[in-house]
């Protein structure tokens, strides 16, 4: 019974350090997004992207770092740039890297993980996207993607919420309503992740962790990228409930291949890229997801170790 009430003990306490902690974080950088929102709409994005000026991979990569669009424009938007005549390689870049370097992502990670994992993790994350969207433009699988794509008429866009905001008197004062109506709609999934975390580390034996993921477990890494994919879970859930994994002797490596791996692709995700690629993309999108989820948790015990 004494067991069991320090455990519950634990858990409440992780619950409320990680809710304040990570909800004032949320609303930081979320209202710091909508900023970077407000001078760089989606429009500006296309422009970019789809100019012959040749700009270079990393352009593409960085934008799609600094304009994490919300879910319900991931697929218009990729649309938009089809339409736009975006080159296939630096729009393939932004879709790789807009979800992995989402600044929610960046940020958590940062307060979670420390600065060091997560310069890694930003480089990982970004090299293998500008050299997915490079190889894939060069070994040509510009025509695995639908015709039919390059017709839609929907909007690239969902409104205000997902980036774009027109120059309307007390601007300040319209992103902190837009960052706090997007945190409504995130709260209850930030609430779930947390309180998942709080769980796994208050209850969670520590041997069972320390047997089946910790850094001796040679396959830690790749079943941790694998049940990622299928596993989607928001950017706002992923990071405490990966937390309180590591805390629970779950090694680095098969975090980050976690994280890797529910953030960058999701079946919801590859259903709505049907509408937009024929199969053979969407199996080379998954093995770069995969790849560099993998990748990124060997090549972090190789690094760190």
């Amino acid at each position: 019974m004494k067991m069991t009430a320090e455990m519950l003990q634990d858990t409440l306490n992780m619950f409320l350090f990680l809710a304040v902690e990570l909800t004032l974080l949320f609303l930081a950088i979320s209202y710091l997004v909508g900023v970077l929102q407000y001078y760089i709409p989606p429009s500006k994005i296309e422009q970019i992207l789809s100019s012959k000026k040749g700009r270079g991979y990393l352009i593409a990569g960085f934008l799609g770092a600094i304009t994490p669009f919300c879910s319900c424009s991931t697929i218009p938007f990729l649309k938009g740039l089809l339409r736009a005549k975006a080159g296939f390689g630096t729009m393939m870049v932004f879709l790789f890297a807009s979800p992995l370097l989402n600044p929610v992502i960046i940020g958590l990670f940062a307060v979670t993980f420390g600065l060091k994992v997560t310069l890694f993790y930003f480089a990982v994350a970004m090299g293998v996207s500008v050299l997915a969207g490079y190889l894939l433009d060069k070994f040509g699988f510009e025509r695995y993607v639908k015709a039919d794509a390059y017709m839609t008429t929907q909007s690239s866009r969902c409104g205000s919420q997902c980036g774009g905001r027109k120059a309307k008197p007390n601007k300040w004062m319209k992103i902190w309503l837009s960052t706090w109506q997007d945190f409504k709609k995130v709260l209850p999934y930030l609430l779930v992740g947390i309180a998942l975390g709080s769980i796994i580390y208050g209850f969670m034996p520590t041997e069972f962790i320390a047997r089946v993921a910790s850094d001796s477990n040679p396959f830690a890494v790749p079943i941790a990228a694998v049940i990622g994919i299928p596993l989607y879970i928001r950017a706002e859930a992923v990071i405490p409930l990966s937390a309180a994994l590591a805390a629970k002797g779950m090694g680095l490596g098969a975090v980050m291949a976690l994280i890797i791996g529910s953030a960058g692709a999701s079946l919801t995700e590859v259903i709505l890229l049907k509408s937009i690629f024929k199969h053979q993309m969407i199996v080379a999108f998954l093995t770069v997801i995969l790849g560099m989820a993998i990748g990124a948790g060997y090549l972090y015990y190789f690094v760190f170790s």
